[in-house]
């Protein structure tokens, strides 16, 4: 099996590095140099790598932008290589992976992983599989008891993760739950409203009882009975036109001049064809007049005008008015409101019995997330025990041989909480429980939270003890520290360094430190160095061996290369690692 390694980089263009390339191995790197030499930009250029956030204040003055590229051998079978491949990247000989990060002076930022352009976050979940990177503001971050948490919750694994996750999905439901609650119950006096001032309008449209179509139909009945005579007039004239008066025997009619034109040419229609089919046509016409002239008979003899229908109509068509000034434009809009409001208004009569139902919800779910809590409880107490345990025997393992840590698992009161074991506690999304690391760094000393009773060295080593305990239980491949070791020195240093030695055994360690006894221990020493030619200054990367390495770890401890007696003690620090290996 292939062990996953971060094998180079390339930095270009970013801060003080104007191009340099880093050739790392297996086992222990150690990255130093002068302050303001550019160490962090190594740092800042893996966390690019592995989907950081882009800075483009990083880009190096005068270039447009800046480029890291990573290459790292990846266990084929691995999480990494199956996220990678999954996301269109290609692996060289089977298990190479090449990364590259392009931020622009003016902010965009662009991701390759294999050949193929990929989401930045594509980086980041890569880099879970791959790398830790740690420095002081993890260190820092490890004060916030919400860290120390996860820190625990991340030791634990699966003991604490399967009751989290339980616990989890109930508190959401029970969260969901309870708002919706909330907005029923807050809302009580404005939905009443709501609901009678529907079931007023329905009540209204019911008793008026509108039919589809009534308005339209009850507005062509009163303009024709308003206009009955009118209507009853001109319809007898044009009957008359048509049929003739009886009472005008001299009045000639539109009937009595087509039927005699009609005779005229069926006396001659035997003669021409043509003549003969315009004499059809005339008797059509004869036809149509006749039943025209009927009908309008009948028309004028059927319309009365009524005046107590059309006062009815009326006062119908006011009633259906009274409707569509209130609910709708027209009556299909009023039926429309009603089928709504009517639907609305059986949601607005349910939610008493939604609030009874919810209520019943959420005493239930109150009651299983109080069971869920216990056991996450439980889980992490014991949990607890064994982290401490390992953290202290790393503690020891750093010149802190009397130190112990304690990992106190709480709960507080509160009387909006949640009732678990006969109390009443503060909870959230991650459980009841306060998580927080106490360090007694001597016997007799009594335990106490870690950000009031360690010192900077201390709280350094309580880090790295930390972090060496999750290499045991949770491991990556590769574990970048950025000057973990601030506030230790002497014989604390030297064993810092010895464990990280020990640490790299079965992963890749990179290391930027100030200390000359960490990077003693180490297999590869990288220097970055700035230099300036009057007009530029820049920062490259070297590898030291032999008498350069030796030069440096004299610097790093007087201050000075040429020291006798630092490179006495330079010397002396490189056999003593050397003959713990």
């Amino acid at each position: 099996m292939v062990v996953s390694v971060l094998e180079e980089m390339r930095i270009q263009a970013l801060g003080v590095i104007d191009d340099a390339a880093i050739e790392l191995s297996p086992g222990f790197t150690a990255v130093t140099g002068e302050t303001g030499a550019g160490k962090t930009m190594v740092v800042t250029s893996l966390g690019l790598l592995l989907g950081g956030r882009a800075d483009p204040a990083l880009v190096r003055v005068g270039a447009a932008t800046a480029v890291v590229e990573g290459r790292f051998t990846l266990d084929a079978d691995g999480p990494a290589a199956r996220r990678a491949v999954d996301a269109g990247a290609e692996l060289d000989e089977g298990s190479a992976l090449l990364v590259s990060r392009t931020v622009s002076a003016e902010g965009r930022s662009r991701a390759h992983a294999g050949g193929r352009s990929v989401p930045v976050g594509l980086l980041a979940e890569l880099s879970s599989d791959l790398v830790a990177v740690h420095g002081q503001t993890d260190q820092q971050g490890l004060l916030r008891p919400a860290r120390q948490r996860q820190a625990l919750d991340r030791y634990a694994g699966d003991a604490v993760a399967r009751p989290l996750a339980a616990y989890a999905d109930t508190y959401r439901q029970l969260r969901r739950v309870g708002e919706e609650l909330t907005e029923l119950t807050t809302r009580a006096r404005e939905r009443a409203q709501e609901a009678d001032l529907l079931r007023f309008g329905l009540e209204e449209i019911g008793a008026a009882e509108p039919r589809p179509g009534e308005d339209v139909e009850l507005a062509a009945e009163a303009d024709r009975l308003g206009h009955a005579e009118a209507l009853a007039a001109a319809a007898s004239a044009a009957h008359g036109a048509l049929a003739g008066d009886p009472a005008d025997q001299e009045g000639v009619d539109a009937g009595t001049l087509v039927a005699g034109a009609h005779r005229t040419l069926e006396a001659v229609r035997a003669h021409d064809p043509v003549l003969a089919q315009l004499a059809d046509r005339l008797g059509e016409v004869h036809i149509l007049l006749t039943d025209v002239a009927g009908e309008l008979a009948g028309y004028a003899d059927g319309l009365d005008s009524d005046p107590l229908r059309l006062a009815a109509v009326e006062e119908r068509r006011a009633v259906l008015a009274q409707l569509t000034r209130k609910y709708g434009e027209d009556l299909k809009a009023v039926l429309d409101w009603a089928q709504r409001s009517a639907a609305r208004l059986t949601e607005l009569d349910g939610d008493d019995s939604r609030i009874t139902v919810l209520t019943e919800r959420r005493d239930r779910l109150t009651r299983e997330l109080a069971e869920l809590a216990e056991r996450l409880t439980a889980a992490r107490g014991a949990a607890a025990e064994r982290f401490a345990e390992a953290v202290t025997a790393e503690l020891a393992e750093l010149a802190m041989p009397h130190a112990r840590i304690t990992v106190d698992v709480r709960r507080s009161d509160d009387p909006e909480g949640l009732p678990v074991d006969g109390r009443t506690v503060a909870y959230g999304p991650h459980g009841t429980d306060e998580v927080e690391l106490l360090l007694a760094p001597h016997p007799g000393a009594r335990p106490r939270p870690i950000n009031k009773g360690a010192s900077g060295g201390e709280l350094s080593r309580v880090m790295l003890a930390v972090e060496v305990v999750f290499a045991g239980s949770d491991p990556v491949p590769t574990y970048l520290f950025d000057e973990v070791d601030a506030g230790v020195g002497g014989k604390a240093a030297v064993e810092v360094g010895r464990r990280l030695a020990r640490l790299a055994r079965g992963a890749q360690v990179v290391v930027v430190t100030h200390l000359p006894q960490v990077a003693a221990f180490a297999d590869r020493h990288l220097l970055v160095e700035k230099t300036n030619d009057g007009s530029v200054t820049r920062s490259g990367v070297q590898a030291l061996e032999g008498e350069a390495r030796v030069r440096e770890l004299s610097r790093m401890l007087a201050g000075q290369e040429d020291s006798e007696l630092a490179r006495a003690h330079a010397e002396e620090l490189l056999e003593t690692a050397r003959a713990d290996r």
